[in-house]
């Protein structure tokens, strides 16, 4: 049994966003059922195609165990279907823009009336408020909330991260809303909106970033590098390079090998409790009581020159060989690892983080697996379906569909042209 076994989710997600979230509630056991335009589906399916004539990574990796529906809800039959998809379902999912719904007839009122068991969960750029009808990509959210303006170095622009905080993040943040929903669902009997703007997700993730915007009130941040070097600081949280953000001076360092391997790097934190079994690993014994090198506050100032000691000792050292000799003596350090290192990780395979998949189209392809682990619910990471793959599994074994009614729709082109369903 799945944890999420009998929860039916109306997916009516596109793009990233959306459906990260209900790949989640898949992978927890939801039978997720992916509704998509007859003859054009989901946008990525076609995006950044590198197998011709199969669905793309950027639709396979964020599709995993759905089913999937062609279904044209502006005609008679196919609105005639999305209601009793809704009489069915538990949850619906959408990242429509604002309004979409309404102006397809049904409105959050016209849904309770349908089934008011549901519950309504929506991913929209921002909030309510002046932008609340503007569209909103990855990087549009990671700029809107926070994250840009405080992501790269000092002396150079603003920038975004490689992390898609935005879209998935926001993802992960519905996911929890709509389980939460369900949950108070089991003791109230009614269900409700659920709602998560990019905005708030990232500004979420930004929260340390929030937290010394106050602290400016008080003086400079005198853990960033920038006070030791002298820098003034201005009235807005300032870009930190890869200063720790706990307190703990730390920055991203060369290792052997750098000159040729761009992630030949390691991150290395200072950490005061630590300090001695630093100074002993970099040969410099004598900074562990030294005037001006003893406590945290008396080294804030020469920051660059201790940075510099250390990064002429990992210099020396492969950026694994730095975690083997740091981690027993309880240095925090972590080295740099590429994507291509974590595909080929066998740890991270061993647990189902990184997973390989077999697709009847594009072949074998490797995904990130659930990163979220329940003992009583393991996740077996099954492929993305084809477009309308299981229309017909859907009318007939979630609708009842038979005979007559089922020819209508059909035949109707309400639902496209459905498909058996592949053979592995």
């Amino acid at each position: 049994m799945k944890a999420l076994d009998g929860i039916k989710v109306l997916d009516f997600t596109h793009v990233q966003s959306g459906p990260t979230c209900t790949q989640l509630l898949a992978w927890f056991g939801a039978d997720v059922l992916k509704v998509e335009r007859p003859g054009v589906g989901d946008a990525t399916r076609k995006q950044l195609v590198d197998v011709p004539g199969a669905d793309s990574l950027y639709f396979t990796m964020l599709n995993h165990n759905k089913r999937s529906i062609e279904l044209n809800s502006k005609t008679e039959e196919g609105k005639m279907v999305l209601t009793r998809l809704i009489e069915e379902c538990d949850v619906m999912v959408e990242n429509f823009a604002p309004g979409a719904l309404d102006r397809m007839g049904f409105t959050w009122e016209r849904i309770q009336e349908i089934n008011p068991r549901m519950i309504l969960a929506s991913i929209k750029g921002f909030g309510p408020g002046d932008y609340e009808d503007c569209k909103v990509y990855e990087n549009v959210a990671q700029c809107a909330g926070g994250a840009a303006s405080t992501t790269g170095f000092l002396d150079g622009p603003p920038l975004v991260t490689g992390a898609q905080i935005g879209d998935s993040g926001t993802g992960l943040h519905l996911c929890l809303g709509i389980v939460t929903a369900l949950f108070q669902r089991e003791r109230s009997g009614r269900g409700q909106k659920v709602s998560a703007a990019m905005q708030d997700g990232v500004l979420n993730l930004c929260r340390v970033k929030l937290r010394d915007q106050q602290r400016l009130d008080a003086g400079p941040l005198t853990e960033y590098s920038q006070y030791g070097e002298g820098i003034p600081f201005g009235d807005a949280t300032p870009r930190a390079g890869n200063d720790s953000g706990g307190g703990q001076p730390g920055r991203i360092l060369k290792c052997k090998g750098w000159e040729t391997d761009p992630n030949a790097y390691t991150y290395f934190i200072t950490q005061a409790a630590v300090w001695g079994n630093v100074c002993d690993v970099i040969g410099k014994p004598d900074w562990k009581t030294a005037e001006g090198y003893a406590t945290p506050p008396e080294r804030l100032d020469k920051l660059n020159e201790i940075f510099e000691a250390i990064e002429a000792w990992t210099m020396t050292k492969t950026k694994f060989e730095v975690m083997e000799i740091c981690n027993p003596l309880n240095i925090p350090v972590g080295p740099i690892l590429s994507t291509k290192e974590l595909i080929e990780d066998e740890g991270l395979r061993a647990t189902g983080t990184i997973v390989d998949v077999d697709h009847p189209e594009r072949g074998r392809y490797t995904s990130v697996g659930c990163p979220i682990k329940l003992s009583d619910s393991p996740v077996e990471v099954e492929r993305s379906p084809l477009l309308g793959e299981h229309t017909l599994e859907i009318l007939t074994e979630v609708l009842g569909m038979q005979g007559d009614t089922l020819d209508r729709v059909v035949q109707s082109g309400a639902v496209g042209t459905p498909r058996p369903v592949a053979a592995e």
